[in-house]
């Protein structure tokens, strides 16, 4: 079992930086895969980032690449979205995910509530 909280949230104008975070509990987490989505008003869930439990391997949706970064801190049991030069298009809201390294977000078993990112133009 694991529960995740996220947090880092906010207004922020275009071209601006957040910095996401997931606490994650339960002893799962580090040997878990852990994957950040978000959901804009009226579109469906897409895939922003994925890494795998050890923080090898890393995987980002195309509208992201070279823009955000995710990595993980298993003494923690924290994983973070940074994002920087963001768009208005970016506006959504974000969740993490346990569950396996995929871009699917039926792999994730496990999910955060949520955290509003709202990016101004």
């Amino acid at each position: 079992q694991v529960q995740l909280v996220e947090s880092g949230g906010g207004l922020v104008q275009a071209g601006g930086s957040l910095r996401l975070s997931c606490a994650a509990s339960g002893r799962t987490f580090r040997t878990s895969a852990m994957g950040w989505f978000r959901q804009a008003p009226g579109k469906e869930r897409e895939f922003v980032a994925a890494i795998s439990w050890s923080g090898a391997n890393t995987h980002y949706a195309d509208s992201v690449k070279g823009r955000f970064a995710i990595s993980r801190d298993n003494a923690k049991n924290t994983v973070y979205l940074q994002m920087n030069s963001l768009k208005p298009e970016d506006t959504a809201i974000y969740y993490c995910a346990a569950g396996t390294y995929s871009d699917y977000g039926n792999s994730y078993a496990y999910w955060g509530q949520g955290t509003q990112v709202t990016v101004s133009s």
